[in-house]
Order: structure tokens, then sequence, then C-alpha cells
């Protein structure tokens, strides 16, 4: 039988694979070549095209490609070329200088684990389909442009920072937006009356907006700014970045409407223009107890010995993609705790458990 400490080394071999966002085509290849050489074949989809990356969806029927999918997305939020990954008693980091990468190198490995094991142990698989994707780090851009056989009605993603007997049934939705102001550039201190402040006009718009925590379900912020060329110019540009986000569309739309409203109305009071726009960036989701997923989801992870514990989260996912397209989908807890940070570390059980609940939905019955 194929041995538990094959996880283990599966994992620290992806781990150490270089996958940025847009760049994952080192692990396209790994897992694709893994695939191969247990019999199964991966096909690449043109999302990576579309943006301008190095790799594509891949994309692997198990027998007819079944009625449910089972996904794991290839990049890391930051790099993990130069990972040096530590096992110690009941855990695996890394040396502290780089991520870990687990999110989501542990899906992957959870995953691909179960695929070989089924192969090398000569036990039946269910039919269904595989799919690794690019870009979830990016505003889900891989998922997003994903296209599944007609028969694909659930969906199951490896890929929650929760640890595994966690699911999440319910996210927030997120929508990005853009204020750029424009005013009158003029010398700030020959003439700074024939100039327009772009800087204090966006200033005016910021100041009448409630940002944060709106209230217990909806948040906003205004993140990155760009603004001005030279302390003694009137600056005449201003461009403001932010996003809201909330479990309600309705409450999303509402305070992105709030928001541009402040900055027309600030440009209208200082003579500036203002031009305002903005975009989805994953919509929220919200599956009912008794869904044909969450009731799956449920049983198979009573029968790896934990407790199913629904949750709600504030991030996004492949998750909320697929339920976009009419794929009822959860994000389950894969224990990828601390991601993003050098202090990211999973434990070598959740990695353990998380295989035991893919093999538990995977498996023939």
């Amino acid at each position: 039988m194929l041995s538990e400490h094959r996880l283990v080394e599966l994992f620290l071999q992806l781990a150490r694979i270089e996958g940025l966002s847009g760049c994952e085509q080192e692990v396209n290849q790994f897992i694709r070549r893994f695939l191969a050489e247990i019999g199964f074949r991966a096909v690449e989809d043109g999302a990576g095209e579309r943006h301008q990356g190095n790799s594509g969806n891949l994309i692997t029927k198990i027998g007819s490609g079944g009625d449910f999918v089972v996904l794991a997305h290839m990049d890391t939020a930051r790099s993990t070329r130069d990972l040096k990954p530590v096992v110690t008693g009941d855990r695996i980091t890394s040396d502290g200088t780089t991520i870990l990468g687990a999110d989501n190198r542990a899906g992957i490995a959870a995953i691909l684990y179960n695929l070989e094991r089924a192969i090398q142990d000569h036990l039946a698989l269910s039919d269904f389909t595989v799919v690794f994707t690019i870009r979830e780090e990016t505003d889900v851009h891989g998922s997003l442009f994903l296209e599944l056989p007609a028969t694909v009605r659930r969906g199951f993603v490896f890929d929650s920072a929760l640890r595994p007997g966690r699911f999440i049934y319910r996210t927030y939705g997120a929508q990005a937006f853009q204020a750029t102001v424009r005013g009158k550039a003029s010398h700030s201190g020959i003439a700074p009356e024939k100039g327009i402040s772009a800087i204090q006009t966006a200033a005016r718009a910021i100041d009448r907006l409630r940002l944060g925590r709106i209230d217990s379900e909806t948040t906003a912020n205004i993140g990155r700014m760009n603004a001005g060329t030279a302390v003694n110019v009137i600056p005449e540009t201003a461009i403001m970045e932010g996003e809201v986000r909330s479990l309600q569309t309705s409450k999303i739309e509402a305070t992105i409407a709030t928001i541009r409203d402040s900055f027309m109305q600030a440009g209208t009071e200082f003579g500036a223009q203002i031009d305002f726009s903005s975009h989805w960036g994953f919509r929220p989701f919200h599956l009912a107890a008794d869904s044909p997923t969450y009731q799956t989801i449920s049983r198979v992870i009573r029968q790896a010995g934990l407790e199913p514990v629904p949750s709600i989260s504030a991030g996004g996912s492949d998750a909320n993609s697929l339920n976009l397209k009419g794929i009822e989908s959860v994000n389950l807890g894969i224990g990828a705790q601390n991601p993003h940070s050098n202090d990211e570390f999973i434990l070598i059980e959740d990695l353990h458990q998380t295989a035991a609940i893919v093999w538990n939905l995977i498996k023939k019955e």
C-alpha cells in the first residue's frame, strides 16, 4: 500500500515549486507529468492566454467526468522558490524567511496522493472531474473563465485555511472600485488659486465616507492612493482604489453607489472631474443545509472521523466562481494556517485528514 509518508513527501515537492499568480507553468508541468505517470491525461484550457499568463487551468476527467468537480489552485500569493521547509514533530513550516505555500499546495497534494493511491492499490474511483486552477490569489481569475462539462453540478474546493472538518457554505462578495480625480495643476507658491487640488477633492470625498466595518456583514476600504507629482505643484490627478465586501449583493451595490456619489459631490464642489468605475471580484454565495453539496460534504467529513462545522468566510475562493456558474460548491478547510505569511504552517495531522476527506469523496461506493 502507498505509504502515508508519501503524502508529506508530495506536499514538500509541490511547495518548493515556484508558482506566483500568472506564472504557474512549473506547477502545471509537475502535475501533468504526475498524472501521466499514473495513467491520467490533463487538458489545459485557454484561461492563461486571456490574462497573459504562462499557464491555463488543468482539467482531468476521471472516468466519464461524473457530476462533481474536485478543485485546488496552483498559484501562491508570494514566492516559494527559496523555500526551506522544516518538518518538526507535528507540523511543517518554512524556515521563517518565506511562506510555506500550504495555500494551496496542500490541496493539490491531497488530491494527487489519492489518485496515485487508487492506481497503485487498485482501488475503484467514482466518475468525477479534477481541476487545478490558475490565478486564484488574484480575484479568482482562473476559475472565472473555467469551462466544465455540462454534467458537473457540484463542486468541492480544497483551499480554506480552516482546519479539516470545517467547510465554508457562505461567503461575502467583493466589488473593487477606482476613483480618479482630475483637477488642475498650478505652481503652489506663485499661483495656487489657479489650480484645483485633486488630493483635496479626494480628501473631501473620503472624509464623508464610512470606512472599515459598515455593519455586521459589510466592510469598505480605500487601500491605495496615487497622487501628485511634486511638492510645489497643485496635484492635478489623484487615483483611489478600494473595495466593498458584504454577505448581501444589495449592500455592496448600495455602498459602492454611496462612495461614487461622495466623489461626484466633491468634484462638483471643487470643480474637478471624477471618473469612477467598479467591478466584481467575486460574488457571495449561500448554500442551504438541505442542498446536495452541503449534505455530501457533511457525510464525507463524518466518514473521516470529524464533526462537520459549517462556516462563513469574508474571503473569496474558486468556490465563488463555481457557484456563480450554477455549480453548487463549498470550500473545505485544509489547515493552511497563517496563509500568505512567513509564519504559515500546516499540521501533519491536518494534511492526512484532508487526504482522508478527499478519499471519502472520490472513492467508488
